[in-house]
């Protein structure tokens, strides 16, 4: 194995794309276990997290969340003061986790749902409002409204907020030399000249929202017509596409994909670390999101839920949280800690006229059968 299918397989890991096992299995244990003695033990969880010594909140937490969404020094530093280790499951969708919590069984204490679910979650039964006692680190007065209010459910708080973003799509400006800054562009492109070599969201909300922005529809559209185009232009894409994947920066780094739907953390992230890896918002418009912690109704490791999502929403700790995954908190306190050009990265911080056309998801769309089938037709096209 190379050098760079070695760095990749680390970069992913360390964001959460593939687990430790997963790591271990494609670079080999033995070469994978030097390395990361040698180079970087910061990653490593301390051998006393697993013997739970220091035991308190018992020896785990278990967190389902996004890929590419977390600074790993931060569990390290969570095992070592509380002797619990962060055990993390990753999804692509809203869809994969409302399936997963609605089975029963998911073994998770801290997930991740975006903001037009969680009263979704609230109405199944899945979810309890937060014991605020237990989150002295939560300032309700340190975030804007838009980004807090749908944590807030018939008066009560079920979930605090984790951070914001846009969706858009990144693309390689070596391979893609238009300045591609709209959604018809994207899905023209993908037809055309960067034909192979897109990837779209595994996630009927952005894939099928993202196509309705074509047309000038909704993002959040339930129309049967509207529906119907938004069908006809992803299958017409369909055979043209590198992947339907929500993980897509394995292959943006590696330039087997030139572009792809994109969460403005991973636009931070790609393009901090390969500048010709450019980030845009559609200009008709699209999503504006903010995601949030929340506790599961059977979690077992409850404790060590609130300690952990406690933990995160220190200032501090998530100022370092912002650095690593290049996602805007919403909390004043982290943003008064940030660099200046992390406060005018306009990845992060777009301009209030691209803001201004973009919509939050809707919670019917969450549980519509009919994007559902769509999305369903579309990927097995």
């Amino acid at each position: 194995m190379d050098r760079k299918t070695f760095l990749n397989h680390l970069r992913s890991w360390q964001n959460g794309s593939i687990t430790r096992r997963d790591f271990l299995g494609k670079t080999g244990l033995g070469l994978a276990s030097a390395v990361l003695a040698s180079q970087v033990p910061g990653l490593l969880m301390s051998s006393r997290a697993y013997a739970g010594e220091k035991g308190a909140i018992g020896d785990r937490v278990v967190l389902a969340t996004w890929p590419n969404y977390h600074n790993p020094n931060n569990f390290t530093a969570f095992a070592d003061a509380t002797g619990a280790q962060v055990q993390m499951n990753v999804f692509g969708s809203n869809e994969e986790m409302l399936a997963k919590l609605q089975a029963g069984g998911s073994g998770w204490d801290v997930f991740v749902p975006t903001n037009y679910t969680i009263s979704t979650y609230v109405k199944l039964g899945l979810i309890e409002p937060l014991d605020l006692a237990r989150l002295p680190n939560f300032n309700l007065d340190s975030y804007e409204k838009r980004f807090m209010a749908q944590g807030i459910v018939d008066g009560k708080l079920y979930a605090v907020p984790k951070n914001w973003g846009t969706t858009g799509f990144v693309y390689d400006s070596e391979q893609i030399k238009s300045r591609p800054d709209s959604w018809k562009a994207f899905w023209d492109l993908a037809k055309g000249e960067a034909s192979g070599r897109v990837m779209v969201h595994d996630y009927q909300l952005t894939a099928i929202g993202n196509a309705l922005k074509y047309f000038g529809y909704s993002f959040n559209s339930l129309d049967p017509k509207e529906l119907a185009d938004a069908e006809k232009l992803l299958l017409e894409v369909k055979p043209h596409l590198f992947a339907i994947s929500s993980d897509y920066q394995p292959p943006m780094r590696s330039g087997d994909a030139w572009m792809s739907m994109c969460w403005t953390g991973d636009g931070s992230q790609l393009h901090r670390d390969l500048p010709n890896l450019q980030f845009a918002l559609g200009r008709e418009g699209g999503e504006l999101w903010s995601d949030f912690f929340a506790i599961p109704k059977d979690a077992e490791h409850r404790d060590a839920a609130y300690a952990f999502i406690n933990f995160l929403l220190d200032p501090q700790v998530n100022k370092r949280e912002v650095e690593a995954h290049g996602y805007p908190s919403g909390d004043k306190r982290v943003d008064a800690l940030l660099p200046k050009s992390v406060l005018e990265d306009p990845i992060m911080y777009p301009a209030a006229e691209l803001l201004s056309s973009l919509e939050f998801g809707a919670a019917a769309t969450l549980t519509s059968p009919e994007r559902a089938e769509l999305m369903a037709r579309f990927k097995a096209a």
